[in-house]
């Protein structure tokens, strides 16, 4: 039998605990039920905006961006979080829903640190969730950028397909390669580098433009970018934006056929997943051109 949403947004409003729920088998994970808790903290109303802009702007993009990806796995997970000078607990809980046609869901709950762990334990508990999250991520990084690696991108990526092709949506890849990037290793060794890989990943992942679009280095010099963006201008822009910041970056090659620093070229796809006659898999395949995972 389901629930009334008056009578849920009854119960909601009863809770103590700033609490929001999200859609997340849609674009953008809009939010579409909050509290009277929650509305108080964030300032303002946020139902329909997406999830990730709406945490970005409460808690900032680093955390935000680790927010998204345990949203992508699913997972429940535990984050703590500062928020006008008061220590909180974002929980995340992927709620169960008996009929799948009815959507996914997820909530988000701001606890309290003071209400929820005696202050003496506080500091142990935090590093366990750390600890508990660095485990989960061991499985999904790449090793030396700390970006998603290709498994972990190509589950995202098969997700977000789905969700874009029911919805009628369109998604953007963009394939970024570093120029000449042998010649650097030649150079400098494999330390330098991973270095170097290092600064041109993170340089991508700051420069992403929602905290729900995601990063990842499938292989050597390459790295990808999904954004639910569907306009092909403005991701080229973006793209374009990205190829400046790495360039920026400064970092010296005297063997670049290009410029006297790393530079990235790029590639930009905007696919209609609805209309698409490939599969997700067959995409991705295509678009990485025979790079090695």
């Amino acid at each position: 039998m389901s629930v009334d949403r008056n009578v849920l947004e009854q119960v909601l409003a009863e809770v103590a605990d700033p609490l929001l729920v999200v859609r997340t088998d849609q674009p953008d994970w809009p939010v579409v039920l909050t509290n009277a808790a929650f509305t108080r903290i964030a300032k303002q109303e946020t139902v329909g905006q997406p999830f990730a802009d709406v945490v970005e702007a409460l808690i900032g993009r680093e955390l935000a961006l680790e927010v998204s990806e345990s949203v992508r796995s699913r997972q429940e997970t535990s984050f703590p979080a500062e928020l006008h000078n008061r220590e909180y607990l974002l929980v995340l809980k992927p709620l169960e829903v008996a009929n799948v046609e009815a959507g996914h869901f997820c909530a988000a709950f701001w606890r309290s640190s003071a209400g929820t762990v005696a202050a003496d334990g506080a500091d142990l508990h935090h590093a366990l969730l750390k600890a508990k999250r660095r485990i989960r991520d061991l499985s999904r990084d790449d090793l030396v950028t700390g970006l998603l690696n290709a498994r972990a991108f190509r589950e995202i990526f098969e997700h977000d397909w789905a969700v874009a092709a029911r919805e009628k949506s369109r998604l953007s890849v963009v394939k970024f390669v570093l120029d000449d990037f042998q010649a650097y290793v030649d150079v400098f060794g494999r330390h330098a580098s991973d270095s170097c890989l290092r600064r041109a990943g993170q340089a991508i992942r700051r420069s992403l433009r929602r905290a729900s679009d995601v990063v990842s280095r499938p292989s050597g010099a390459c790295f990808l970018a999904l954004s639910h963006a569907s306009e092909e201008e403005g991701v080229r822009e973006f793209a374009a934006r990205i190829a400046t910041a790495v360039r920026e970056l400064g970092v010296h090659h005297p063997r670049s056929t290009t410029s006297r620093f790393v530079t990235v070229s790029y590639e930009v796809v905007v696919a209609d997943a609805a209309n698409e006659s490939r599969s997700a898999g067959r995409f991705l395949d295509e678009l990485l051109g025979g790079i090695a995972e």
